[in-house]
């Protein structure tokens, strides 16, 4: 594969962080966006053919800022982008602060907007290219105490089948993927004690993924696509 850009919007430890490593084996640069400047020099210093771009998605003009660096910096529009960015809260919506939902609402949904609108015209120029973005259980349905965060997630989606449904005839290939499953990280090793390995799904088996969809056929191209451990109740 001739050397592409990809750019990985939240750089997580887990989903994120297997994302890039996967996108950078697959002889991608790889630009990282991320609030956190700690993680992403990290990444930067252990992965190969990174670049660190430290970035709020929520604030537009912020990130233009970084996708021109990231075009100067590597000579290219990304080939691949990957919306990763997520914010979350729990609660019963009697006590939410609306301006909690409102901040979900700014990362998951409107973040997801900014950065198609500064990196799709290219790939529309180029006749190819693909935007991913990450989902989760929520995307489907609300259930109690996620009244504040499900509302986002399945806004992030109906927008991104809208963006699927327009940039498709342009040859620009758009999936959702959820993750319909509790990541394997330390912190929800915790949270779920003497669960077994395989109630977990695996942030590089995700990475892995996110990478196959990027690359389909333009004969199969998916949109819709759910991935669970296979004990995963659904």
């Amino acid at each position: 594969m001739a050397e592409k850009i990809a750019l990985v919007a939240g750089a997580g430890r887990g989903t994120g962080g297997s994302v890039i490593r996967r996108f950078a084996a697959g002889g991608y640069r790889v630009a990282m966006l991320a609030r956190s400047e700690s993680r992403l020099g990290e990444y930067e210093a252990a992965i190969p053919g990174t670049l660190a771009v430290p970035c709020d998605v929520t604030d537009r003009e912020a990130l233009a800022g970084a996708v021109e660096r990231v075009r100067e910096a590597l000579g290219d529009d990304p080939h691949v982008v990957v919306h990763n960015a997520a914010r979350g809260s729990r609660g019963s919506f009697l006590d939410m602060d609306p301006a909690d939902m409102q901040a979900n609402f700014e990362v998951n949904t409107m973040s997801l907007l900014h950065l198609a609108q500064l990196t799709a015209p290219a790939m529309i120029a180029r006749g190819a290219g693909a935007l991913m973005v990450t989902g989760n259980t929520s995307t489907w349905r609300g259930i109690p105490r996620f009244s504040g965060f499900a509302p986002t997630k399945a806004a992030q989606r109906i927008l991104a089948e809208s963006m699927a449904r327009e940039l498709g005839p342009k040859g620009v290939h758009v999936a959702y993927i959820v993750i319909d499953a509790v990541i394997d990280l330390w912190w929800t090793r915790r949270r779920h004690p003497g669960r077994p390995d395989d109630f977990f799904i695996k942030p590089d088996a995700i990475g892995e993924e996110v990478f196959r969809i990027a690359h389909q056929d333009r004969s199969t191209w998916s949109f819709n696509v759910e991935i669970r451990p296979f004990g995963e109740p659904w």
